[in-house]
Order: C-alpha cells, then sequence, then structure tokens
C-alpha cells in the first residue's frame, strides 16, 4: 500500500500497477468466477424446464422471497451485503488510487471496457456468490422440502452482486474526493 501511494504515475508506475492486479486475479480466483457462472446459468435453466416460466411460478416466486426475510437463517441478508460491501470498499479504494473511472460509468458508458469491468466484478464476488447459492438450497431445503434453482440465483445476486456493483462506483468517488484533499494537503 505504502509503495502504490509513494510510486509516481510514470509509465513504469502504471506498468508495475497493471502486474501487481493481474497477479491477483490467480487462476483459482478465475476457475472459481466461472465456476460460479456455470452454476447461475444451470440453475436457470433447470429452474426453467422444471417449473416453467408462467404466471402462476412468477407469483410463487415473489411469495418465496418475500417469506425469507422471517424465516430460518435471516443472518445471511446481513451476511452477504456486508461481504459485498467490504469487497466493494477494496476494490473502490483501489480504482481510485489507480485513478480509473468508477465502476458503474465504466459499464453503463464504455462498451469497450464493459466485459472487463463486470468480469472483476464477478471475480471479486464469486465466493459470495458461491456461499449465497449453497445458503439459499440449505434455506429450501429446510423451509419448502425442495428446490427451487432459479430463487436460490435471484437472491444470490440480490444480496450479494448487488450490492458490490452499487457501492464499488459511490466508494471509488468519495475515495478519489479523499485521496485528492490529502494530496493537496501535502503539497502546500
Amino acid at each position: 500500500m505504502a509503495v502504490l501511494r509513494e510510486m509516481h504515475w510514470t509509465h513504469r508506475g502504471v506498468i508495475a500497477i497493471l502486474q501487481t492486479m493481474i497477479g491477483e486475479v490467480s487462476k483459482s480466483k478465475l476457475f472459481l468466477a466461472r465456476l460460479v457462472v456455470v452454476l447461475m446459468v444451470s440453475f436457470v435453466v433447470v429452474g426453467l424446464a422444471l417449473y416453467g416460466f408462467s404466471a402462476e411460478v412468477r407469483a410463487r416466486i415473489w411469495q418465496n422471497l418475500l417469506e425469507r426475510a422471517s424465516g430460518p437463517m435471516t443472518f445471511r441478508f446481513v451476511l452477504q451485503p456486508i461481504m459485498a460491501t467490504i469487497v466493494a470498499l477494496l476494490d473502490g479504494v483501489k480504482d481510485a488510487r489507480m485513478g480509473r473511472a468508477p465502476f458503474m460509468e465504466t459499464v453503463l458508458t464504455n462498451p469497450a471496457k464493459r466485459a472487463a469491468r463486470l468480469q472483476e466484478a464477478v471475480i471479486a464476488t464469486a465466493r459470495i456468490i458461491l456461499l449465497g447459492l449453497v445458503m439459499d438450497a440449505i434455506y429450501q431445503f429446510i423451509e419448502f422440502k425442495t428446490f427451487h434453482p432459479a430463487e436460490a440465483v435471484i437472491i444470490a445476486l440480490l444480496f450479494a452482486f448487488l450490492p458490490y456493483v452499487a457501492l464499488r462506483g459511490i466508494v471509488s468517488r468519495v475515495a478519489r474526493w479523499w485521496l485528492g484533499r490529502q494530496s493537496a494537503g501535502a503539497s502546500e
């Protein structure tokens, strides 16, 4: 961290930072992210094949989603967003230090960088999403005595991926302001 703060924004400094970021994405993290994406797609396909997408199924999904707040294992509705928030804080500060545009701004306005930034988000939240899928499967077997795989995907995305995506850009903007304020104070 101290090295990053003291490093000047020269060509060599930018390359060193990029190599540090690339080094952080290990093969195991990339494998886990891909596994999570394959699991989520499989869950949605299996859910559609087993239950379809009729008005009755959509009503059941909404009812089940709303009932989860009062059922067992409600701690996961706090645990997953907290974990996603911690990761968003770390990545948002890293974005600010590197001078990158805020996450959602890039995803929404820069098609050339959209896929790469979304891949970063999936890699960063893969463990949290996997944990959400497993916890929701356990919840469903306890509460419903069955498994609705697409609902597990919805819950995992709502409580793991969405908070990360929403907060990373905000953290980046605040950190950029804070770092700018500190560098302005140091130059006086």
